[in-house]
């Protein structure tokens, strides 16, 4: 994998690059749509290569591991040959998930043990065991496994859990180190900073993560329960330590909002659930604002969802339409919306990308961010 820094801002931190993959080229800052258990959910891949242009999306080892399986996938040839997805692919390395499950499961030294959500089963994962999944999956970029310590943990356990994450990170380098890819294309391996709320581990976690020298390099732990504010001063002290010459990726954000901010201190990649999840609740993202498509106000509005959007529903479709689909729970609502929404956020990195080319970036975010927040 290669990263190249096209442009730097004069007045910011924001950045934009290409990260060069055996699946194809990514222009940063990107934002992947979050494909946990293969798809991208109520989101046709015509739809995701045309009407939303992404050019890179997630999967998650944690489910993908369940459902369909290893056996599977490795069949299909990965989950590219799975999914027929021709783009890059990204995998989480599922330890978010597991720890999650706080009532079903143990973390040791050796790994974590967990009990499936599906049916109760019990399963092991330790760092070399993700790492031996994630060479199943196939994704052009592998994350290690860590710790994802909750975001009010106490000064004591956010240390004592992000030393483990470093001591399993180096069991995750040397089996990665010690395996091949094994559908004829390179594969990276992205480190995890950690260290919650607290900006003297976040230091040293991104100097530990920094020393190993990988491809690329991820930020956790954020927008977890901890104040925004908190969360950009985290930023700032990671992105200091990090290499400049390497991709940076915020997992897990966020909003319009979050992802505008976490660029101008420069962030290069990002994935969140919220454009479907909310979607799928009925409220879309614009330009201009928000909107909740349930509310009475749209019940006779025949002008189109959004008529410069990339996506056709949403030239072709109206918000009166839109409003009844969703008020009638009809499954064409979900879609609209999800595609709607995730076309927007690709929107919105673009034409960041755009604006830190020529040179105007902070003068443009000033200008959206007041319109992002409106409640339309």
């Amino acid at each position: 994998m290669k990263f190249k820094i096209e442009k730097e801002d004069t007045k910011s931190s924001a950045r934009a690059g290409v990260i060069s993959t055996g699946h194809g080229e990514i222009a940063t800052p990107i934002f992947m749509p979050v494909g946990t258990a293969g798809s991208v959910k109520a989101v046709h891949r015509r739809e995701l290569y045309n009407d939303i242009d992404a050019q890179i999306i997630l999967g998650n080892t944690y489910h993908l591991y369940l459902r369909p399986g290893l056996e599977i996938l490795k069949a299909a040839g990965g989950l590219h040959g799975f999914a027929g997805w021709e783009r890059p692919l990204l995998t989480d390395s599922g330890g978010f998930q597991v720890f999650s499950l706080a009532d079903n499961r143990k973390i040791k030294e050796e790994g974590c043990m967990f009990q499936s959500h599906i049916d109760g089963s019990r399963h092991f994962f330790s760092p070399e065991r993700v790492m031996d999944i994630e060479r199943v999956i196939g994704a052009d970029i592998m994350m290690a496994f860590d710790e994802c310590a909750p975001g009010e943990s106490d000064y004591r356990y956010a240390k004592k859990s992000m030393e483990l994450t470093h001591r399993w990170l180096d069991r995750c380098v040397k089996r990665f180190g010690e395996t091949e890819p094994l559908y004829g294309y390179e594969q990276s391996l992205f480190p995890i900073v950690q260290g919650c709320k607290y900006a003297d581990l976040r230091r040293q976690s991104a100097e530990y993560i920094s020393s190993k020298n990988a491809d690329g390099n991820a930020i956790g732990g954020l927008a977890v329960g901890e104040p925004t504010e908190t969360m950009y001063e985290m930023i700032e002290v990671v992105n200091a330590i990090l290499p400049k010459d390497k991709p940076r990726y915020l997992m897990g954000v966020g909003t319009p909002a979050n992802i505008l901010e976490a660029i101008e201190r420069g962030v290069d990649m990002f994935d969140c659930v919220m454009p479907t999840r909310n979607g799928r609740n009925g409220l879309l993202f614009t330009a201009h604002g928000t909107i909740n498509i349930k509310n009475k106000k749209w019940e006779s509005c025949f002008e189109p969802i959004d008529a410069e959007s990339s996506a056709e529903c949403d030239r072709s479709y109206t918000l009166a339409y839109l409003h009844h689909l969703i008020r009638s729970e009809e499954i064409l609502g979900l879609q609209i919306c999800s595609i709607h929404n995730l076309a927007f956020y690709l929107w919105l990195v673009r034409t960041a990308r755009k604006h830190i080319i020529e040179g105007d970036y902070t003068e443009w975010k000033a200008r959206l961010l007041p319109e992002l927040g409106r409640r339309i």
